[in-house]
């Protein structure tokens, strides 16, 4: 056994679990290949004159699925809608340009939850003590039903 970072190991380790993937999933042989494998950026931004960044979401879809990885509009402009206004907007570019049919998101104790539970998003997993003393939550959210 070895320890140590190795660029091309790691290359070689994706390529071997990719191939094991492909051979016990047809979901995932299915989806290799077309448009929904490859992971595309998406970022939604807000910006004040004077301010410049007071929000912004960045994320990817991957899948027929947003996957949102952060989410922040600064302390001024909280309370205002921003928030959904930019979860809304991704959403909306996943679904309609993307296909998407679902969206997910991890959020802490300390940070978000009650926002997405009001977005339409459910709890999917709690995982406690992530980090020690705090609580991630895995939160989803159907966009649309799948259609054929």
């Amino acid at each position: 056994m070895e320890t140590g970072v190795d660029k091309e190991r790691f290359a070689l380790l994706l390529a071997r679990l990719q191939d094991s993937n492909n051979a016990a999933s047809p979901v995932i042989r299915a989806l290799r290949g077309t448009p929904q494998d490859r992971e595309i950026p998406l970022a939604v931004w807000l910006m004040a004159r004077t301010e410049g960044l007071v929000g912004g979401l960045a994320g990817h879809t991957w899948g027929r699925w947003l996957h949102v990885n952060h989410l922040w509009v600064s302390e001024n402009h909280q309370g205002a809608g921003l928030g959904a206004q930019l979860l809304a907007e991704a959403e909306r570019i996943a679904r309609e340009e993307r296909d998407c049919l679902n969206s997910r998101v991890e959020t802490w104790d300390f940070q978000a939850p009650g926002f997405y539970r009001g977005q339409g998003y459910e709890v999917v997993s709690v995982i406690p003590d992530y980090p020690q003393g705090a609580k991630e939550f895995t939160l989803t959210k159907r966009l649309r039903l799948r259609l054929g």
